[in-house]
């Protein structure tokens, strides 16, 4: 009867090493708990991305107005009853040695 209880607890023991440490064990299962948190964190940004992107190609799909201000924005478009000034700073103009 003395050897029943430590087999006991040796069976027990090697019935429990896969619940926590095997493939499909607490461990691992708390391990990508962990990760799934994080891709869903991930995944809600590049959804707003994404969103923001689809609003500004529905924009530029159905009107002509955003695809003008687009094109001014981004390459300097201007139209052709337009006069497009372009201001330079540089150095201050030279004064006139009336002294």
């Amino acid at each position: 009867m003395r050897w029943l209880t430590p087999l006991l607890i040796a069976l027990i023991l090697l019935l429990q090493y896969p619940l926590w440490f095997g493939d499909g064990g607490w461990l691992k299962l708390w391990s990508l708990g962990g990760e799934v948190a994080r891709q869903e964190e991930l995944n809600g940004k590049l959804r707003v991305r994404n969103e923001t992107i689809s609003a500004e190609v529905r924009d530029l799909k159905e009107a002509r107005d955003a695809i003008e201000e687009q094109a001014r924005g981004e390459l300097g478009m201007i139209r052709s009853d337009e006069v497009f000034v372009r201001v330079v700073p540089g150095q201050a103009p030279p004064e006139s040695e009336s002294n």
